[in-house]
């Protein structure tokens, strides 16, 4: 095939076309680093590209595969990763310029299992600084969205919803502690999933909150998601936060359909008044579309899920100036201003309001498993806005600004990183303006393959994920 369009196809399919020996890893490899620059300048979707490693990395595994030592669906698959992610030997800034220099002297186990499945390194995606959100400076420069320039393509994994969305990647990884991943997908019209906390090793990724950061891939298609995923889930023994349960083959659960799975609709987070009218009106029509495959659709209550955000942002924020102790003390004028307020908002936090915060979330997180007793996955809005205007100017204008951010969109997809529970964001249509909106499906603990299933359904009646974004 035309190697100038080897971009434009699935990672799935893709790796067919590798397995084949229809595509090399070495013409796919050449075909991003060749779009890369002719796309990123309008985007600032990376922050470092590896061509040299990426070639050499694209040649071994060209010839592992004509050797007949083909690893799986990620061998050779050209892949980019958020810069929060340590890689051996390549620079990792965490989107900051504190980190400006930093060299890890080891990859992250992710990285290690990528390397070990055989996928080339593009380079290192940017993003908000440190995974904190909605930064206003980013000293890599500032990311768009390829469906508009002129709007944010999602935070904090900035980076990898756009470089994905824009054909510079084949699939991407980014970390999702209160909708990171989710957040881009919904904006960037794409299929990005949380992983269940637990499923996916930390190790060797710059944390904000120990007890709800999540690595996990942001793709184009569900079964691009899936492979993804599959190749990083495991236990880790360095990460003793990961669980030692088996990974499933999440592609056996894509073609199964939604007859008779029980679908349980969050009435309170799509009726809500603070959700755009078009997002409403597409979300609506995606349960619906899911009801006509034979899904028995339900309506639920999650009681605190309006407060969902605020619960998260006094455990996330405390937790982070934790971690940010020394550059709050030391480095403090070095951060994004954004940021700055964050770090000194936790770290005058109420030792009392943050334990309230944990209380409640278990109350929450109780909820919404007793809800996911009943149906086997729960949907509503991935965001309640499709993407925003990239801001003119930092900082936090108004306390109605503040509550905003402390409820808003963000109590949207902090239910389930509340709940440690697999969610994933697809697009389910486009605005008037053409911008991309989200459709978030929550599972069970460790049932990403049920959350896939649903996904996928939806995906096959559609054909939202065959648009090309305008860029």
């Amino acid at each position: 095939m035309d190697k100038s369009q080897i971009p434009f196809i699935s990672a799935t399919e893709l790796a067919a076309l590798i397995k084949s020996k229809a595509v090399s890893p070495v013409e796919a490899t050449e075909a991003y680093l060749e779009r890369i620059p002719q796309v990123d300048g309008k985007l600032n979707s990376y922050i470092t590209i590896t061509g040299e490693r990426a070639m050499d990395d694209a040649r071994k595994a060209e010839q592992e595969i004509v050797g007949g030592n083909y690893r799986g669906p990620m061998h050779g698959m050209p892949i980019a990763i958020k810069d929060q992610v340590y890689t051996k030997g390549i620079l990792t800034t965490g989107g900051s310029r504190i980190l400006n220099d930093f060299i890890p002297d080891e990859d992250a186990t992710v990285v290690t299992k990528l390397n070990d499945a055989g996928a080339v390194l593009l380079g290192k995606l940017n993003m908000s600084e440190f995974a904190m959100g909605d930064s206003f400076e980013h000293p890599y420069g500032r990311p768009h969205n390829p469906w508009d320039l002129a709007r944010n393509p999602g935070t904090s994994s900035s980076g990898s919803g756009a470089a994905t969305s824009a054909f510079l990647c084949a699939t991407s990884l980014g970390e999702d502690t209160g909708g990171s991943i989710r957040g881009p997908a919904s904006f960037c019209g794409l299929v990005g999933i949380r992983p269940s906390w637990g499923r996916v090793s930390r190790h060797g990724v710059l944390g904000a909150s120990w007890s709800m950061d999540q690595v996990g891939p942001i793709s184009r298609t569900v079964s691009d998601c899936a492979i993804t995923l599959a190749a990083i889930a495991g236990h880790d023994p360095k990460d003793g936060q990961t669980w030692d349960v088996p990974v499933p083959d999440y592609l056996a659960s894509l073609n199964k359909g939604v007859r008779g799975l029980k679908i349980g609709v969050i009435t309170e987070r799509v009726e809500y008044e603070g959700v755009d009218p078009q997002v409403r009106d597409l979300v609506v029509k995606a349960i619906a579309q899911l009801g006509d495959l034979g899904a028995v659709v339900s309506e639920v209550e999650i009681p605190l899920i309006a407060q969902s955000a605020a619960i998260s942002t006094a455990i996330t924020y405390g937790d982070v100036s934790g971690v940010h102790r020394e550059g709050i003390d030391q480095r403090l004028h070095e951060y994004d201003y954004n940021i700055q307020l964050r770090l000194l908002t936790g770290a005058i936090l109420p030792a009392q309001a943050h334990q309230k915060a944990v209380r409640l979330r278990h109350m929450l997180r109780q909820q919404i498993l007793d809800a996911l007793e009943k149906v086997d996955v729960l949907v509503m809005p991935t965001s309640s806005i499709p993407a925003s205007l990239i801001p003119e100017k930092a900082g936090v204008e108004s306390k109605e600004a503040f509550l905003e951010m402390l409820g808003g969109r963000r109590s949207y997809t902090a239910p389930f990183n509340l709940a440690s529970t697999p969610a994933l964001s697809i697009n389910c249509g486009f605005t008037v303006e053409g911008l991309p909106v989200g459709l978030q499906i929550a599972g069970k603990p460790f049932d990403e393959s049920t959350v896939f299933q649903v996904a996928a359904a939806y995906e096959q009646a559609t054909d939202w994920s065959s648009r090309r974004p305008p860029v």
